[in-house]
């Protein structure tokens, strides 16, 4: 993933700061993201969410509103209508860049703006809320306290989330009248709504809401026990690897071309946490997984090791290939199964560098069906054919370039 930092015009002049993240390879689509209220573009839920969209080929903007992050403006000035015009900016600023965006993606009451927002965005297709209210005035509760202050002075200092912020009563009045049915009923695109059953701040109930106002295509997808601000990295990526497959339905994506002399397209591992070793994994547009190491040796246990990839591929390739001479032969083989274990561990070998490296690759095939003794064996020889057994036993060439390219900063 590479970003590149701009600033655009936001609703009323100020300049708005915008972290544009791109995939690696080709743009398959574009994506703006509207954060929660009072947050801001560089939360972790925005950031993994980019980053697992990026990984699928989406390209992601992501933005501060006025008055928030290195944004300029007065928040105290700003009001969910204004929210609602700086995400219209946004979209504008992308489609300058020749990016106008497919999806729209909001947090929160970034998600009750961006479904206000849609009908303003042609190019938008379809979008994505998480987390958000159906009646906009539920984030007045967030500092209900003030609001006897804030209606007598026009103006109030709450602290939200250990920042001190002053909204004015235009906010307020604003938020009170933004209802969403209305936008729902005309909403023109397909919809996802990801809610968390037990989120504290906005209930379950307004997932329903939101469900109900809509008109299908349209989706619900629980993010089970996540809170609020989604802020475990598991949850985070849980929800962004649903919004890249239930998106491609209606983004009609096309793949990519692979890379000449590689007509199975590239296989991308992307570093997902520096302080462990989580992995990304994609293989072309639709193929996505985590590696990682066991707990024992550094890891979060969240994917598979690089060994056991090696295995599984062993396994599926032995599996695939009796599979094939059967069909061929026209055998009665109803079913085949390839247990695989390795006799080293990757961590180990990492570390300690061992050389010559012997590996051991023990395969334990069970054939199901009328299958006579001959047709057993002749399956258990074709086994050691597989494309790649072959490989395993013949070594191969690694070829090792540096690439250089901009870094994320």
């Amino acid at each position: 993933m590479t970003s590149e930092r701009f600033t655009f015009p936001g609703h009323g002049g100020a300049e708005l700061a915008a972290r544009f993240d791109l995939p690696d390879g080709p743009v398959r689509a574009t994506a703006l993201l509207a954060h929660c209220f009072t947050c801001g573009k560089d939360i972790p839920a925005a950031r993994r969410i980019a980053a697992r969209l990026n990984a699928a080929g989406f390209a992601v903007l992501r933005f501060d509103f006025t008055g928030l992050g290195h944004s300029e403006g007065e928040f105290e000035n700003t009001t969910f209508t204004s929210n609602v015009d700086d995400l219209v900016s946004a979209a504008a600023a992308l489609k300058d860049r020749g990016r106008a965006p497919d999806l729209l993606i909001g947090h929160s009451l970034g998600g009750a703006a961006v479904i206000r927002a849609a009908g303003r965005i042609d190019s938008a297709r379809a979008v994505v809320t998480l987390g958000a209210p159906h009646d906009p005035a539920h984030v007045t509760d967030n500092f209900a306290h003030a609001l006897d202050t804030i209606a007598r002075d026009g103006v109030a200092e709450v602290d939200l989330g250990g920042r001190q912020l002053r909204i004015g009563q235009g906010f307020v009045d604003d938020v009170r009248g933004a209802a969403l049915d209305e936008a729902l009923g005309k909403l023109g695109k397909a919809l996802l709504v990801m809610h968390a059953p037990r989120d504290e701040y906005v209930g379950i109930d307004n997932a329903t809401a939101i469900f109900k106002a809509a008109k299908h295509p349209k989706s619900f997808v629980t993010l089970d026990e996540a809170d609020h601000l989604i802020t475990r990295p598991r949850d985070a990526e849980y929800a962004a690897g649903v919004i890249a497959a239930w998106a491609a339905r209606y983004l009609d994506l096309a793949a990519p071309a692979p890379p000449p002399g590689a007509p199975e397209g590239v296989v991308r591992v992307t570093e997902a946490d520096a302080d462990g070793f989580l992995q990304d994994v994609s293989s072309g547009e639709k193929h996505h997984v985590l590696a990682d190491e066991p707990r024992a040796y550094g890891g979060t246990d969240r994917g598979m090791s690089p060994y056991g990839f090696l295995s599984s591929g062993l396994g599926a390739c032995t599996s695939m290939t009796i599979r094939m001479y059967a069909r061929r032969k026209g055998w009665p083989l109803e079913g085949v199964s390839v247990d695989i274990t390795h006799d080293k561990v990757h961590a180990q070998d990492a570390e300690t560098n061992v050389s010559p490296r012997i590996d051991r690759f023990t395969r334990a095939i069970r054939l199901k069906g009328p299958l006579d003794a001959d047709q057993r064996a002749k399956l258990m020889e074709i086994a050691d054919k597989c494309p790649v057994h072959r490989t395993l036993e013949a070594g191969a060439t690694v070829v090792t370039q540096l690439v250089d390219g901009p870094a994320e900063d």
